[in-house]
């Protein structure tokens, strides 16, 4: 089995700027209603040219790194979900290892599962821990999505902002706490239903890939709420029954925030109150691979959760990628 890896600090950053949908109201064919209706989001943040991915990622690392009560010379793994790198190599997470002052010893590289990224990243983070690669981890969701975003798509640039959250894993005082579990899944099938097409080796950078839009993000809104909804709910049930537990004991959900209604009836499907789920997407918009860190750190530091709890965390993704995970606190 070996040792049981924890939580030890957690760690996030937005950027100043808020825009609100009244903001957004002045650049598309839109409205506060129209957006606050179908989706629950009320404004989101948009970093700076002088903060790319590796700056955001780096704020919320140090301070999950401060939190956890440790320093930058203690980590020994550096895991970065991210779908908006600085840059296609190398990766943002050796860029954050040297922002950091993260030792040289570190192994560092990024993860794109995206909105499940952080997910991903947890487990592979814990699995690579109990095998003896170190002895603290440093797990990074971050997202510049507001390059990527076509300002003239009123269905696209209205959802998403920018963000990081951070966790640093180590071994749990106690063998009963910690991450319990973690399952990771992908429907290959349905790239297509959210995607940004060009810029890797299918749709490489050219002058057409340019004119056709074609590295903006592109999304089948309908599809991909059908599909979140079903995925989710499908990966919390199995990992609750893994684990022997029911739906009653979970005191605190943290789902992906995409959207309120896709929560909303999650929340029915599973017979878990939405007063037990963290909801921010209202001040956020979808952070992709950020809001799950993002919403687990606000839910900390605002005593949403205690020692003895139970917290269930659930994703989707582009891909279609999905998870759940299981944290006794």
């Amino acid at each position: 089995m070996g040792p049981s890896i924890a939580i030890l600090g957690t760690g996030s950053y937005a950027p100043a700027k808020i825009v609100s949908n009244h903001d957004l109201s002045r650049l598309v064919d839109t409205s506060d209603e129209w957006i606050t209706t179908r989706t629950g989001i009320r404004e989101r943040r948009i970093a700076g040219q002088h903060e790319p991915t590796s700056e955001l990622a780096a704020r919320a690392g140090i301070a999950a790194i401060v939190d956890a009560r440790l320093t930058s010379a203690d980590i020994d793994l550096v895991v970065l979900a991210t779908v908006t790198p600085d840059m296609p190599m190398p990766s943002t997470a050796c860029v954050v290892q040297h922002k950091l002052g993260i030792p040289v010893h570190a192994a560092c590289f990024d993860l794109n599962a995206a909105c499940t990224g952080f997910l991903y990243a947890l487990e592979v983070a814990r699995a690579l821990l109990v095998a003896g690669r170190g002895r603290h981890a440093l797990v990074i969701g971050a997202e510049k999505f507001s390059g990527f975003l076509d300002w003239q798509d009123r269905a696209t640039c209205v959802l998403f902002g920018d963000a990081a959250g951070a966790v640093v894993l180590g071994r749990a005082v106690d063998s009963r706490h910690g991450l319990l579990g973690c399952n990771l899944g992908a429907e290959g099938g349905a790239t297509d239903l959210l995607c940004i097409p060009g810029g890797g080796s299918l749709h490489p950078p050219s002058a057409h890939s340019v004119e056709h839009r074609q590295h903006y993000i592109k999304m089948k809104g309908r599809e991909v709420f059908k599909s979140a909804v079903r995925v989710m709910a499908g990966a919390a049930r199995e990992i609750l029954e893994q684990h022997r537990l029911t739906a009653d004991q979970i005191t605190c959900v943290i789902p992906h925030q995409a959207n309120r209604r896709i929560i909303e009836t999650l929340s029915k499907d599973l017979e878990i109150p939405l007063e037990r789920f963290v909801i921010n997407l209202d001040r956020y918009g979808n952070t992709s691979a950020a809001s799950i860190p993002l919403a687990l750190d606000e839910a900390r530091r605002a005593g949403r959760i205690h020692a003895g709890d139970i917290s269930l965390l659930l994703a989707f993704g582009a891909g279609l990628t999905y998870g759940s995970a299981l944290i006794r606190w």
